[in-house]
C-alpha cells in the first residue's frame, strides 16, 4: 500500500488461489486470494520494510513493516512464490480457480459454488 516493497514477476502467473484456512483469514481480515509464479521468475526490487512471520516451520508469510500490507506466502525451500493479488499492479485478466481449506471458511460468507473446492491445500492447482 505504502510503496516501499517492490517485486517484478519475468513469466507467467498461476491463476488465483482463494484460501480459506484459518491462518489465511487472521493474517487478512478475510480469506486470502493469491497468485503464484516459479521462485526463479520473481524479483523483489524494493524490499527495505519487508519482514517475514513464520507461523509454521518450513512457510512465511512476508509484509510491509510499514503499512502492514500482506505481499506473500511461501514455503523457505519451495519452487514458487504465493502472491497477495491485491498487490498487483494492474490487472492481470486473473481469475479465481479453485477455493482452498474450504472447511476452514468463515461462516459469515458463502463460497461460489461454481468454482471448485477442495478441504486441503489443492494439489491440483499446479505452477504455470
Amino acid at each position: 500500500m505504502c510503496g516501499t516493497v517492490r517485486y517484478a514477476v519475468h513469466g507467467p502467473l498461476r491463476q488465483i488461489v482463494a484460501c480459506h484456512c484459518e491462518q489465511c483469514r487472521r493474517s487478512s481480515g478475510h480469506f486470502v486470494a493469491a497468485t503464484a509464479c516459479r521462485r526463479s521468475n520473481f524479483e523483489l526490487l524494493s524490499q527495505e520494510t519487508l519482514a517475514w512471520y513464520s507461523a509454521v516451520k518450513g512457510f512465511r508469510r512476508g509484509f510491509c513493516n510499514r503499512c502492514g500490507s500482506s505481499l506473500f506466502f511461501e514455503e523457505t525451500d519451495g519452487e514458487r512464490v504465493s502472491i497477495a493479488a491485491g498487490s498487483l499492479d494492474k490487472p492481470q485478466g486473473l481469475k479465481i480457480a479453485a477455493h482452498i481449506y474450504t472447511d476452514e471458511a468463515g461462516d459469515y460468507y458463502e463460497i461460489d459454488p461454481g468454482v471448485p473446492q477442495s478441504v486441503d491445500h489443492g494439489h491440483h492447482v499446479m505452477l504455470p
